[in-house]
This record gives C-alpha cells, structure tokens and sequence, in this order.
C-alpha cells in the first residue's frame, strides 16, 4: 500500500449507512443519452443499494477506503466521455469559452509537445512532466499551432470541472457522482479491481490505454498510442461502457474529502476545501502501476474545479432516465 505519493496525473491549478437486506443496484438495460447531432448511448442502472471505496486501498491518502454502503436512486451513464467533435457543436451552439481560453494556459504533457518547446514546466520538482503552455485549451491541445482535426472522436480535454458542468447542464444532464460512476463501472455487480474484473493490465494484456514502459521516458505504446485514444476504444465492460480505465480522468459531482479520523486526513481534506477540489476518477494514459496506480475502481485523485490538462476529461450521467435536448439558445 503506497502511504503518500503525490497525485502527479491532474496538475492543480491552485496550489493545487450500514449494510441492509435490499437487493443490491443493478438491472442494466439500454437508454438514450443527449440529444445533439448524434444519439450518444446510455446504460440505464436501477436505484438500491451498493457501495464506494474499497477496504483494500493502495495509496491510502487519496482516501480509497473505507468500503462503505451507499443507496442510489436510479440513474443512466452515457457510455463513452464527451468527445472533441461533440463539445464543439456545444460551443458553436452557445459561444461557450472555456476557463482555460479565459485563464490563458493550461498544463501539457511534456511528451506530446516538440522537442525545444519553449514553454517551462509548472515548477513542481516531482512532476517535471508538466509544462504551462500559453494558449493550449480544448481545440489547441497543445498550444497555438495544434487541433484535434485527426482527434474528432477522441475525449475533449483540457476542461475545466466547471466547464464539465456548463455542458452536462445544456446536454441536459449532469457530472456523476463518485459511487455511480464506481457502481457503473462495477456493471452492478459485486467487488472488482477493474471494470472488467481482476486481472491486471500489462503489455501482452491490453484492456485500456495506460502508459506502458518506464515513465516517463519511454512509452512502448503495445496499446497502440501515446497521447488519448478515441473515446470508444478497447472492448467495452460488461455493462457496455468504455474506457474507464485509462484514456483520461473523468471530473465528478463531487467534492474531495478523505474519509478518516487521523490529522493527515483531516488536513487533506481542509486542504481541499479551501482550493475547492473535486473528485476524479479512471485514470489517464500517463497511470502506470510503479507510481500511479489510480487506473483502479476504487482509486481516485483531486484537482481544484478550474483545473486543466492533456488529461482531463468527462462523461455525463442523467437522473431516471429524463433526458433532455442541448440547448440552442
């Protein structure tokens, strides 16, 4: 169990009941998700009871454990993150401008960026991976000069927790809360690693893209990429969804606490309050088990609201299956 490695996924932008007899959640069927220029696919949960964490946590100061019981109301999860080519319809419908177009920067892996790029790393000693690239946002990933025209279908990136919100509230729906998202990956079912069940990735098993090799100088890419990969890649879970793992972080409804009695969780905890962090969860295509093993269920990091990067995205989840068109007003 690792006691405290840094979350060095999501750079911040800011300093940076008891169990009961009812039948668990579950009853998977098909659903509808937002309405735009697509019809994006749903799977629809049953309302009951279920759980969040783990009692088994490997880095104990994200604040994995206690597994503990949790009732759900019904709800349905879109089956993939909100793709490059889907929040551009959002924006050319609304004129929405991101935090990051507003702040000016936002955080780019150094390994998507040409060699002598002259922008500096965020200056955070432990993740020299991370550079502060004046004018990278969602439709110049990395920086003025790039687009995501070969990267349509892959997961928007570069949004904010905030700017997660604005385009669930118009795709008529909302961020998920950490037990559904958990609940969804876990199809209903009982207790697993991963949403496929529990056997660990590696380079000969390719479940999700996760970063293969030594990190983060060299990346064998036996998944077949380097960066993101398109949101509907590698064989969905049983419930049908994809890329839970991996790919990118997705943002949560939620704000991040450590669940725990000791002063190290009590100051985690304040700490994120005070820089109104929110929960992400799945992992992103920089996790690797030998210092970022949070590509798990039960795993889960934090960043500041207005946080940013190359790996950072969302899905959506909608109550009871009331959904409702984008607006285009």
């Amino acid at each position: 169990m690792t006691e405290g490695k840094p979350s060095c996924c999501v750079p911040g932008r800011v300093g940076a009941p008891a169990l009961s007899d009812e039948p668990p959640a579950g009853g998977l069927s098909s659903g509808i998700g937002a309405k735009s220029a697509k019809i994006i696919p749903a799977v629809a949960f049953e309302g009951g009871r279920s759980f969040v964490g783990t009692d088994d946590p490997e880095i104990q100061i994200d604040g994995e454990g206690p597994k503990r019981s949790v009732k759900l109301q019904p709800f349905s999860i879109e089956t993939v993150t909100v793709t490059n080519d889907r929040f551009a319809e959002f924006v050319a419908a609304t004129g929405y401008r991101t935090e990051v177009e507003r702040i000016g920067w936002s955080a780019v892996f150094v390994g998507l960026l040409p060699e002598g790029h002259p922008d500096l790393h965020l200056g955070a000693p432990e993740t020299p991976w991370w550079i502060r690239v004046e004018g990278a946002c969602w439709n110049q990933p990395e920086g003025p000069g790039s687009d995501f025209a070969a990267r349509a279908d892959h997961p928007v990136t570069h949004v904010s927790w905030n700017d997660a919100v604005a385009f669930a509230a118009w795709a008529g729906g909302r961020l998920p809360s950490e037990a559904e998202w958990e609940h969804a990956a876990r199809g209903g079912a009982g207790d697993r690693r991963f949403s496929w069940g529990d056997e660990e990735p590696d380079d000969d098993r390719i479940y999700c893209n996760i970063w293969q090799g030594e990190f983060p100088g060299r990346n064998s890419c036996a998944d077949g990429y380097y960066g993101t990969a398109p949101a509907r890649s590698f064989a969905p879970s049983p419930a049908g969804l994809y890329n839970l793992e991996g790919n990118v972080w997705e943002w949560m409804a939620d704000p991040f606490r450590v669940r725990s009695l000791s002063r190290q969780a009590k100051l985690r905890t304040e700490q994120a309050a005070a820089s109104r962090q929110k929960v992400l969860k799945g992992g992103s295509f920089l996790c690797h088990k030998s210092y970022c093993y949070r590509y798990r269920i039960a795993a889960r990091t934090a960043a500041s609201e207005d946080s940013s990067a190359s790996n950072v995205g969302f899905r959506i989840a909608f109550d009871n299956l009331k959904i409702a068109a984008p607006k285009t007003d």
